[in-house]
């Protein structure tokens, strides 16, 4: 997928507008030499940007357009390290809201609708974006953030909402608190618009089965606006992505060099006419593919696939690179478990060790099963972790992210 004329066009006004700041990333395209690109080509040697870069320019050293435009800021958590600040215009604001209901929208969600929001509120992108594409579609937000799941179910049942959003996490907590108090009857829910985190295919099931609901994976990070731009269609082949507001590139993750369409990479994206803080050649660190051809939906903005993890979600045990979509593709083959599962990893008596936690009820030889499923992970990635199978219920629900991989080693 090769960048457009028009595009190009954006990107250089996206370049003159950091160039006239003088911002943190203005100047480096400035000592680059960087006044705009020409061709598709020159595009692809534009310098990628990286969260590291964001970070130096901690607090507001991104802010591009001038401080009295700028009318909300956002920030990434900084569990990692020093939080990114996102400074946005009242024109930003208004694209991610039109981006947002067009998601609700390809979702097939109208007005008529009752949005019940559990994400976080707050310098969080993810609960005042589900609101504000929410308002703009002109349907009722039901603005509850996460936490308080009795509080929830009773507004779910009083309020009759009609659509979910929430993380996977929090979406599978609330299928299973559902089920056990046989509710479902009750609950009125018809779909799903779910993200901010990977989900296996498993888990997928789990809620759909469980709470009867069409499910939609929706795209975004704090740094490129946050949830909604882009999400998958009726035809669940791909996630759209709104290249009118956003380009996006798939690369090598080692070389840098774009990959041809159809392969797996890293996600890049380009801000095209964001002005609080644009973004060119953002290394996202996600990794999916862009799916080629034309949806049978007829829309023609370019689809990429769910995205199978990250960049960075490698861990390397015993001198073998693992990662955890490998572990989660294994597991799926169980049928007795669920979709729940954490991996520990520990450094003991000079050795690396992994185990991994899976779900099973308690009709299940437990022995039998932690050796099968050992078995298949060696013949997957070259070593026989320790398989701890528990009761299901007995690993952590999370109303947030859930924490799959805990690496001990460093603690």
């Amino acid at each position: 997928m090769q960048i457009s004329k028009e595009q190009l066009t954006l990107v250089n006004d996206r370049i003159q507008a950091l160039l006239k700041s003088g911002s943190f990333y203005g100047k480096k395209l400035a000592e680059a030499g960087i006044s705009s690109v020409s061709s598709p080509e020159e595009f692809c040697k534009l310098p990628f940007s990286e969260k590291n870069d964001l970070r130096e320019a901690y607090p507001l050293g991104l802010m591009t357009a001038p401080e009295e435009e700028i009318v909300r800021i956002h920030s990434s958590s900084g569990t990692t390290g020093t939080p990114v600040i996102i400074p946005y215009t009242q024109k930003d604001v208004d694209d991610w809201a039109t981006m947002f209901a067009r998601c609700y929208e390809v979702a097939g969600i109208t007005k008529k609708d009752r949005i019940h929001i559990t994400p976080g509120y707050g310098l969080w992108t993810a609960g005042i974006g589900f609101q504000l594409g929410c308002e703009k579609l002109g349907a009722m937000a039901i603005p509850m953030g996460p936490g308080n799941t009795e509080k929830q179910l009773e507004m779910m049942q009083s309020l009759g909402s009609t659509v979910l959003c929430s993380t996977s996490s929090y979406a599978l907590l609330l299928t299973e608190e559902i089920e056990k108090r046989g509710i479902r009857d009750k609950i009125k829910l018809k779909k799903g618009v779910i993200g901010s985190e990977r989900w296996s295919d498993k888990m997928r099931a789990r809620i759909h089965d469980g709470l009867g609901i069409e499910l939609y994976d929706i795209y975004g990070l704090t740094e490129i606006y946050g949830p909604g731009i882009g999400i998958n269609c009726e035809h669940n082949t791909g996630m759209h992505i709104w290249d009118d507001f956003i380009y996006l590139e798939i690369i090598d993750p080692q070389t840098g060099e774009p990959v041809p369409d159809g392969d797996f990479g890293e996600i890049v994206i380009t801000t095209l006419v964001k002005e609080g803080a644009p973004l060119i050649r953002y290394r996202t660190h996600d990794l999916s593919r862009i799916i080629p051809g034309e949806c049978p939906c007829g829309r023609h903005y370019p689809r990429i696939d769910v995205i199978q993890g990250r960049t960075d979600d490698m861990m390397k045990i015993k001198g073998v690179n693992v990662f955890p979509k490998q572990i989660e593709e294994v597991l799926a083959n169980f049928s007795e478990i669920s979709s729940e599962y954490q991996i520990r990893i520990s450094h003991l008596d000079g050795k690396d060790t992994m185990r991994i936690y899976v779900e099973t009820n308690g009709s299940v030889d437990f022995n039998g099963l932690s050796k099968r499923i050992a078995e298949q992970v060696k013949s997957r990635i070259g070593f026989t972790p320790i398989v701890k199978v528990v009761e299901i219920g007995v690993l952590p629900r999370s109303m947030k992210k859930t924490a799959r991989v805990i690496d001990e080693r460093y603690d």
